[in-house]
């Protein structure tokens, strides 16, 4: 089992995504929806890590860190919209290790999580995979090998690519936005890289067939997704 990671916050819709995300990454999840739920969770659970919001009703998240602090040293991460210098600073002095201003993207709260974890305890959870294997359509992926075939016929892909299409499979029909595929892709942060990302998805539909769109599907505003 992964380590145990609270996502406290009042958005339903934040905790869906961080909870679908964390858990992609292996991690154990366990939401609160209030301070009260969230005070009571650090308080009865073997919590390796939190999330904390700091506007939710009940008790806020400030007042969750200072009561959690007398008494347990877990590691916290304060997600805001307060993004301004005094509210880090009073967030970071009542004990957070560290603060994410909203909106945020969901793969930097992974790379947080897996960042304080490391810290805290010397190493993250490795995703269980039941097969090295992936599979979608008449495509063939092997994540120890790091082939990639379409029918049988292997194709030659670069680094980036490769990891591209991991994500892709492993995800077939979900959307990923410009910025997740080029973090993934060239591991490093997303920025003014746009046309990057639109040349290396030029590149994989040709060598993926004669249809630009046969596999990888361009979602207008949004990003592009694996047709299943």
């Amino acid at each position: 089992m992964g380590y145990k990671i609270l996502v406290a916050d009042d958005d339903k819709d934040i905790r869906s995504v961080l909870t679908l995300y964390l858990e992609d990454a292996g991690y154990e999840v366990v939401e609160a929806a209030d301070g009260s739920e969230a005070l009571q969770a650090l308080e009865s659970q073997d919590i390796d890590l939190c999330l904390l919001d700091i506007m939710m009703p009940e008790l806020d998240g400030y007042q969750v860190l200072k009561r959690t602090r007398e008494t347990n040293d877990v590691p916290i991460i304060v997600v805001s919209a307060k993004g301004q210098d005094p509210e880090k600073i009073l967030g970071l002095n009542l004990g957070a290790d560290d603060y994410m201003v909203k909106p945020f993207n969901p793969l930097e709260a992974v790379a947080r999580v897996n960042t304080n974890i490391r810290r805290a305890k010397g190493t993250v959870p490795q995703q269980q995979h039941s097969t090295p294997t992936l599979r979608c359509r008449d495509l063939e992926l092997d994540r120890d090998a790091c082939t990639l075939t379409r029918a049988g016929e292997p194709l030659a892909l670069t680094p980036s690519e490769f990891r591209i299409m991991v994500m892709l499979m492993e995800h077939p029909g979900r959307v990923f936005t410009k910025q997740q595929i080029y973090e993934c892709g060239w591991d490093e942060d997303y920025i003014a890289a746009e046309n990057s990302v639109m040349v290396c998805i030029s590149k994989l539909r040709s060598k993926l067939g004669d249809d630009p769109h046969a596999y990888i599907k361009t979602i207008r505003g949004l990003g592009y997704r694996l047709e299943k």
